[in-house]
């Protein structure tokens, strides 16, 4: 069974940084692409980054980039978010997400940066 847990979050001032992570277990981790949304209050889910296999592609929301990096380890089933110069903006709950035959997403972390 897939199993996606995230960790890492929490609060954080205005500029500051933080690093989630994504755990990933059940799967053949190497094989697949992941991602990172995201979802503020009162606001629909949006895709922040994604990653494809080991030296494939990288993308980001407008939003983000060059403030996040996304990366992974494949000895570790892991996928990293790392959040630098963050903004009040950037204050939601924080999904990874794994498409195998069908979306499996970790049960999210909050994230929240204060003015």
């Amino acid at each position: 069974q897939v199993q996606l847990v995230e960790s890492g979050g929490g609060l954080v001032q205005s500029g500051g940084s933080l690093r989630l992570s994504c755990a990933a277990s059940g799967v053949t981790f190497s094989k697949y692409g992941l991602s990172w949304y995201r979802q503020a209050p009162g606001k629909e889910r949006e895709l922040v980054a994604v990653i494809v296999r080991v030296g494939g592609a990288i993308n980001y929301a407008d939003s983000v980039k060059g403030r996040f990096t996304i990366s992974r380890d494949n000895a570790k089933n892991t996928v990293y978010l790392q959040m630098s110069s963050l903004k009040p903006d950037d204050t939601a709950v924080y999904y990874c997400k794994m498409v195998l035959y069908r979306e499996y997403w970790g049960q999210g972390i909050q994230v929240t940066v204060s003015s």
